[in-house]
């Protein structure tokens, strides 16, 4: 007898690519029920003001729909899909939900403990995206390309941009700082090594991999990461000690000339201080691709700075991303119905 699974996409995880995932891992084991969500071509809720989505956030669905397409499903594969205390509560048939992204911020995770709800995750899904993806931003950044496409884009051809106190170095003359050797980071630091530039790491929590550390990258800590590097690029996990880390105090710790990446949360960098650094030419430029409210408001200062490129979160977002993903919640599933334990619970 088939195991009945309700697949709550989107318009990036697709749920036809979660449905070909479970077939492809569970056989015949599972008789899936579709629904897409407009997400990103609507926003989705980032707040906690929603009533009764208390301590929820990134999330899109209604309590209405996401309960009405579960009906008495015990197996829910989704991306966005919400689930609160209340919804949980009229959800008894409920046993087991698959979240395909790093972290399961639009679940109510106390509630579903308490439910009995086994809730897993599929960590690293976009690791090698992000690491390209910023590789990328530090190449646009250093080497004018945001400014040249710019000007071009308004009829304007910016031969100045040749001149030595204007253009940017090449990443192999260059030293950079990665805050955080997690998932992102250490594919980021075996990337930059390519480029034969100087790597810095600054994590207090682990240990260079023995490759990385052969090639020359170095350990060191933050203060001489932030004073040392040309470019800097935080990625460690938003915590109460990251939080906000990239600080008046730490641009101020950085070299002029230098640039910051931020291709990881918007949480990790006070953007009221980047703002205030980069106007008064205490840094030479930012990339920055997540941002402390998203959508950005439009009359937001950063915007208008002609020493930042920016992209709208979408570092993530490649089809990769996407089989990696609808593969790993896949494989949580058969091992749910198999009787093994989940390989990423939350």
């Amino acid at each position: 007898m088939s195991v009945e699974v309700a697949i709550i996409g989107d318009r990036f995880m697709v749920s036809d690519m979660f449905e070909a995932a479970l077939h492809e891992a569970c056989g015949t084991g599972v008789a899936c029920r579709k629904l897409d969500l407009p997400w990103p071509d609507e926003p989705m809720e980032h707040g906690y003001a929603v009533p009764g989505m208390d301590g929820l956030k990134e999330y899109m669905g209604t309590p209405e729909t996401v309960i009405g397409h579960l009906g008495r499903a015990p197996v829910l594969v989704t991306h966005l899909a919400p689930l609160s205390a209340a919804m949980l509560a009229e959800l008894p048939a409920l046993q087991l939900v698959a979240v395909s992204r790093g972290g399961p911020v639009n679940i109510d995770m106390g509630a579903a403990r308490k439910a009995g709800v086994t809730v897993v995750n599929t960590p690293g899904r976009n690791a090698s995206a992000v690491a390209e993806f910023t590789i990328g931003a530090i190449i646009a950044e250093t080497r004018n390309i945001t400014k040249g496409h710019d000007a071009l884009r308004q009829g304007i051809y910016r031969g100045d941009l040749y001149r030595a106190d204007v253009t940017g170095d090449e990443l192999s003359d260059m030293t950079v700082g990665v805050i955080g050797y997690g998932a992102v980071g250490a594919r980021v630091v075996r990337l930059l090594r390519v480029f034969g530039c100087r790597v810095l790491v600054s994590d207090p929590y682990v240990q260079l991999d023995p490759e990385d550390a052969a090639a020359g990258v170095a350990l060191t800590g933050l203060a001489q990461l932030l004073a040392d590097s040309d470019v800097v690029r935080p990625h460690p996990r938003v915590t109460e000690e990251t939080r906000g880390m990239i600080d008046a105090d730490a641009l101020a710790a950085m070299k002029p000339s230098a640039i910051l990446v931020n291709t990881a949360r918007g949480p990790l960098v006070d953007y009221d201080a980047l703002t205030a650094a980069l106007q008064n030419g205490a840094l030479r430029g930012a990339m920055l691709e997540t941002f402390s409210i998203e959508p950005v408001p439009p009359d937001w200062p950063l915007l208008k700075l002609p020493n930042v490129t920016l992209t709208p979160h979408i570092a993530g977002a490649s089809l990769k991303t996407v089989r990696i993903a609808a593969a790993k919640a896949a494989e949580e599933v058969r091992r749910w119905i198999a009787g093994e334990p989940p390989l990423n619970p939350c």
